[in-house]
């Protein structure tokens, strides 16, 4: 079973205001398994296929899911987060040096700071899980 993917290649276009690299339907569904992932506490009414019901969250996690492609695109990076990881790298022979500082919430997911902005702003993160 696909996992949720909450923004289309147009909506990211939109977003970026260029046109969607090739690709964009994998990056995007690895961006929505993110942010996913830095929701796992939070609590929302959903629709049958897991998405939100109300329409503010529902732009919220296309916005927060554009920005992390985005944040990758700017980057270099595929969505395998492989790019950045170290800050200095030669081939022959081989030398790694320093990793570079990861910006991993309390999810440990690595979202992007203004997907992190658009989650924050709708009330989606930090979540918090509620003992009813």
């Amino acid at each position: 079973m696909a996992g949720r993917i909450y923004a289309t290649p147009e909506q990211l276009a939109a977003y970026t205001d260029v046109s969607a690299p090739d690709g964009a339907d994998r990056l995007l569904a690895r961006a929505s398994e993110d942010v996913d992932s830095a929701l796992l506490t939070a609590v929302y009414p959903v629709d049958d296929a897991g998405l939100p019901l109300d329409a503010e969250l529902r732009d919220a996690l296309r916005d927060a899911v554009c920005a992390q492609v985005e944040f990758w695109l700017a980057g270099g990076d595929d969505g395998t987060g492989a790019a950045g990881q170290w800050d200095s790298v030669s081939i022959g022979p081989v030398s790694l040096s320093g990793r570079s500082g990861g910006t991993a919430g309390a999810s440990g997911v690595e979202l992007a700071p203004r997907a992190g902005r658009a989650l924050r702003r709708a009330g989606l993160e930090p979540g918090y899980v509620f003992p009813w």
